[in-house]
């Protein structure tokens, strides 16, 4: 049986929604510019550990954490890798032996736990282990450094890796998500084919979320849904919707509302129902054209 491609949709949506509310909109703005292949690339003969500490360094600068000393240890661990997420001196990197010799994906790894620390140390880490995982890679995505991550997915005759807590079409969905809200494509850095497959994937399903109703981009067939839904909702004087939006009645005699999630930051919006208009995600920012 072939795996779902989104299994925790629904949490990566949180999870977008988690990263603009914690950061600000201005401030995830300002990750406009990727980590790129150049930053993370790395000579056959530079000392694993060598290799390591500049990358993290990398990941650092990007993420806006402070430059401190890196310590690096290759172990047998059952994980990829692990990063101490308290303040102190520097940031110690433990990771699993084999990326002595193999370093193909360091970068990826990396761009994981360092997004771990910045997390941490912003006040957004959360307790469920799953769910912090997937806003960890999430964050990472969106804020310019876990396409790594996605060209870590690689297929051949004889084996399948994958790294990360994100389907590979998840992690094609955030990169959209990010591509649409930045100008940037990056499906220019993939070596990975099989990465580049699913990042088509997963911008079929962001394309949806910019034409839902009521977001005027909508196709006639989804607004006439929209339409119908809307009727009923308005005779009834009851909630009433579809499978992304909502309808709450007028109170008082004042004009019903539509409740919806913003297609860029996840946010929910409420806007009254009174046909073509302009608003403001009061998250993000961003003007969305609507037809309510």
């Amino acid at each position: 049986m072939t795996a779902p491609p989104f299994p925790r949709l629904e949490l990566v949506r949180d999870a977008l929604a988690r990263l603009y509310r914690g950061l600000g909109g201005d401030r995830v703005r300002g990750f406009a510019v990727s980590v790129l292949p150049a930053q993370v690339a790395w000579d056959e003969d530079e000392d694993p550990a060598a290799a390591v500490r500049r990358i993290v360094r990398v990941m650092a600068e990007h993420l806006g954490l402070p430059p401190a000393p890196v310590s690096v240890r290759f172990l047998a661990m059952a994980e990829a890798a692990w990063v101490e997420l308290a303040e102190g001196p520097g940031y110690a990197v433990d990771l699993h032996e084999r990326f002595a010799g193999e370093r193909r994906d360091l970068g990826a790894v990396l761009a994981h736990e360092m997004t771990h620390v910045f997390l941490h140390r912003a006040g957004l880490s959360v307790p469920d282990t799953e769910e912090n995982e997937v806003l960890t890679d999430t964050a990472a995505s969106y804020l310019g450094a876990g396409w790594l991550l996605l060209d870590a997915f690689r297929e051949d005759a004889l084996s399948t890796q994958r790294l990360g807590y994100l389907t590979p079409e998840e992690f094609g969905y955030v990169l959209a998500k990010r591509a649409d809200a930045f100008g940037e494509d990056p499906r220019v850095w993939f070596t990975s084919p099989q990465a580049y497959e699913a990042y088509g994937r997963g911008r079929a399903l962001a394309a949806r979320d910019a034409g839902r109703p009521p977001l005027a981009a909508a196709g006639p067939a989804a607004r006439a849904g929209y339409a119908a839904r809307r009727t009923l909702a308005l005779r009834a004087e009851a909630p009433a919707g579809g499978a992304s939006y909502a309808f709450e009645p007028g109170a008082a005699g004042g004009p019903a509302h539509v409740t919806f999630d913003c297609p860029v930051c996840c946010g929910r919006l409420r806007l009254p129902v009174r046909g073509r208009l302009r608003a403001r995600c009061g998250r993000c920012g961003t003007v969305l054209d609507c037809d309510t």
